[in-house]
Formats: structure tokens, C-alpha cells, sequence
């Protein structure tokens, strides 16, 4: 059965809502920021710190893209945004989803991605095994 994490967007959070393409720009400066790192250490770890290519379908537009792998230790990931209603109001979430055979090393790059993005617009991360984070300012 597919997992599910979610960054849900709460009080405190730095953004209400995102969308897909404020997500992948994210995600690229994500990769950005490791292919940096890689110079500094002369290593090349940006591609064992982003495995992946990102990917779109013409039935997943607006909606949802998947992080494809670009090696055998990696398959894919499924990253979409939405929003819910919570007692009348409305809140936007991401969510990661890991399909059935996804690979460990799809879970552990899942919840990686999930915390760095967490960290970075102060979201409240429900993570794969159902335990919650809180990156968001709390009284």
C-alpha cells in the first residue's frame, strides 16, 4: 500500500498555499545548493544527495509531478499539492506519496525532501509513519 507524508501549511507557516511550480523551484535550488556543496568538497554528491530527474504526465498537470530515479537504488516519488477543509477554513498541504514499490531509498530521500522543505516555509510535517513534526513557531 502506498505511503503518504504531508507538509501542511499552519499558522507561522512563511506561505499559505504553494503550487506546483513554486514547489519545483524549491526543489531545484534544493539540488542547487548540494551541486554547491559538491564543488566545495571537491565530490560530486550532488547526484547521490538529489538521485533523481523531475517529471511531469499530461493527467498529472496542475495537480501532481513524480521525482524519477536515476539509479537502480532509487524508483520514484509523487509530489502534489491540495488543501482541506478544517473547521471552516482552508488549509494547503503537499503531499509525498511513496507508490508500492518504491524503494527504501525512495522513503529515506521522501522524508529528507519533507524536512528540508518543512524547515524552509515553517510547516507542520506529518511524516510516513504517521509521527508529526513541527517546524512552525508554537505558543
Amino acid at each position: 500500500m502506498a505511503q503518504s507524508a504531508y507538509i501542511k501549511f499552519v499558522t507561522g507557516s512563511t506561505v499559505a498555499a504553494l503550487t506546483l511550480d513554486e514547489l519545483k523551484e524549491r526543489l531545484l535550488h534544493y539540488r542547487d545548493q548540494l551541486s554547491q556543496t559538491a564543488k566545495q568538497l571537491g565530490w560530486e554528491y550532488d547526484e547521490a544527495g538529489f538521485p533523481y530527474t523531475i517529471e511531469t504526465k499530461p493527467e498529472g498537470e496542475g495537480k501532481w509531478f513524480y521525482l524519477k530515479g536515476i539509479n537502480p537504488l532509487y524508483k520514484y516519488i509523487v509530489i502534489g499539492v491540495g488543501n482541506e477543509q478544517i473547521q471552516e477554513k482552508e488549509q494547503h498541504y503537499v503531499q509525498v506519496v511513496l507508490p508500492d514499490d518504491a524503494t527504501h531509498g525512495d522513503k529515506s530521500k521522501g522524508n529528507e525532501f519533507c524536512k528540508y522543505l518543512s524547515k524552509l516555509l515553517k510547516a507542520e510535517l506529518h511524516l510516513f509513519n504517521g509521527r508529526i513534526m513541527y517546524f512552525n513557531p508554537r505558543k
